[in-house]
């Protein structure tokens, strides 16, 4: 079993957050300590609220008088409401609370239920239980409660650089899914622009898409993430990067950009994969067989069509060098322009594909510098066209676009840890309860 433990200052903003899983059927309220119960599973915010505050002392110098506990079995174990109550009253004993206010909760959000604990940690004294080695208290109380009630073992997985990258399975945790997919996409590929970003997205069934706008007065800039089927059609609602994790933010892939541009440069990782492209070009009869001889290269090309069929994008996801690469970046003749000629129109004339030669480490810098100037200004042109959304072509494994099943950015919408104590709302509710404290002011209960 694993425990998330979080100090926090907003016992209302705790309560709104867990009465919402209810009123959205969601969630169901297990059982209270000193706190009013109806015995019906749901929660009267307001009530509950108050029956808090009569047992706040007047006067604490405590900043942070409440905690937000989730206790999250293995998810190969199946627990009762009974079951899981008793245990999370144990655990509160065992943690010292046992005495305080608090609500348990029952999560059903996601295949693997689980339990929130929402508590006062402030005695009517105004003296706070102590905090001190929580993590480890809370771990060890964890293995107790396993063997005593024979539950499996549960750890927090971390993600690690050997961690495969899944494609979107639709009868899984979606909102999970797209978290493991945005993080180890982030952690291991280099890439520059959205475009970039979405064409290795779309290998596994995610797309990103940019939001702008104001509210309230205040200008915001972030991203939206959906899953997608083979198709690219939007399977479910889609998730704020807040939800995911800093890690999906969008000043975090911003800064993703700003690193790619000098590692790419730096190493002249793009010389590297122009020269098997351009060398697969010259074999191939055919869009197909291009596609496939670079598959056999580790080399995934994603084409992106418009309404009417034509190729105005091309990018090259280089699984040896971890590069995603716009065909303008690598020049001229691997252009979305150059494609439509050659595999729409008919053979390229103007811009034939010349083998290119080994270039020596030492050389391959200047060489990357002559050719940027050359793809900037069609890296810009092929991203000034319009984005209709990728399509994934499950038979050769290209992407296509479809505007039918297009869905616009939504302004306002809600959306890490992996393994079975992982929820990335939960994960995005724990720090919005963090950024409430604030130096010089009086906590809020």
């Amino acid at each position: 079993m694993v425990a998330k433990i979080s100090l926090g200052n907003s016992l209302y903003a705790a309560l709104t957050y867990n009465t919402e899983k209810i009123n959205k059927e969601k969630g169901r309220l297990l059982d209270t300590n000193k706190i009013y119960n109806d015995g019906s599973g749901s929660v009267n915010t307001h009530r509950v609220y108050e029956d808090f505050q009569r047992w706040m002392p007047a006067h604490t110098k405590t900043e942070r008088p409440m905690m937000h506990i989730s206790l999250n079995p293995h998810p190969d174990d199946r627990l009762s409401d009974t079951d899981y109550t008793r245990l999370a009253h144990e655990y509160m004993q065992k943690m010292g609370l046992g005495d305080m206010p608090y609500l348990i909760f029952k999560h059903e959000d996601i295949d693997r239920h689980h339990i929130h604990i929402v508590a006062l940690r402030v005695g009517t004294d105004g003296k706070a239980v102590s905090d001190k080695n929580n993590f480890y208290r809370s771990k060890d109380i964890c293995r107790e409660l396993e063997k005593k009630y024979g539950l499996k073992p549960a750890e927090r997985q971390r993600v690690s650089p050997d961690t495969p990258i899944m494609k979107i399975d639709p009868a899984g945790d979606l909102k999970r899914q797209v978290a493991n997919t945005v993080k180890l996409v982030g952690m291991r590929y280099r890439f520059q622009t959205m475009g970039e970003f979405n064409a290795i997205l779309s290998l596994y069934n995610v797309k990103a898409e940019q939001t702008d706008g104001r509210v309230n007065g205040r200008e915001y800039h972030g991203l939206v993430y959906f899953a997608t089927d083979d198709n690219g059609k939007v399977i479910a609602n889609p998730f704020k990067a807040s939800r995911l994790g800093r890690f999906a933010s969008r000043a975090a892939i911003d800064g993703r950009f700003e690193r790619a541009k000098k590692e790419i440069d730096d190493k002249a990782l793009a010389q590297r994969t122009k020269r098997i492209v351009a060398s697969v070009l010259i074999r191939s009869s055919g869009k197909e067989d291009f596609i496939e001889r670079l598959k056999a290269e580790k080399i995934d090309v994603v084409f992106r069509y418009s309404a009417e069929g034509r190729i105005y994008g091309a990018t090259f996801i280089d699984h040896n060098t971890m590069c995603v690469l716009n065909g303008s970046r690598l020049g001229r003749e691997f252009s979305a322009n150059a494609f439509e000629q050659r595999f729409n129109e008919g053979p390229v004339i103007d811009t034939p594909v010349v083998p290119v030669q080994n270039i020596p480490e030492d050389n391959a810098r200047t060489v990357g510098n002559e050719n940027r100037n050359q793809t900037d200004s069609d890296s810009s042109r092929s991203q000034s066209q319009p984005q209709p959304e990728a399509r994934t072509n499950s038979r050769h494994g290209h992407v296509q676009t479809d505007n039918s099943d297009y869905m616009p950015s939504i302004p306002g919408l809600d959306l890490f840890q992996v393994g079975p104590g992982y929820d990335p709302e939960e994960e995005a509710f724990y720090r919005a309860m963090q950024r409430r404290k604030k130096k010089g002011r009086r906590p809020k209960f």
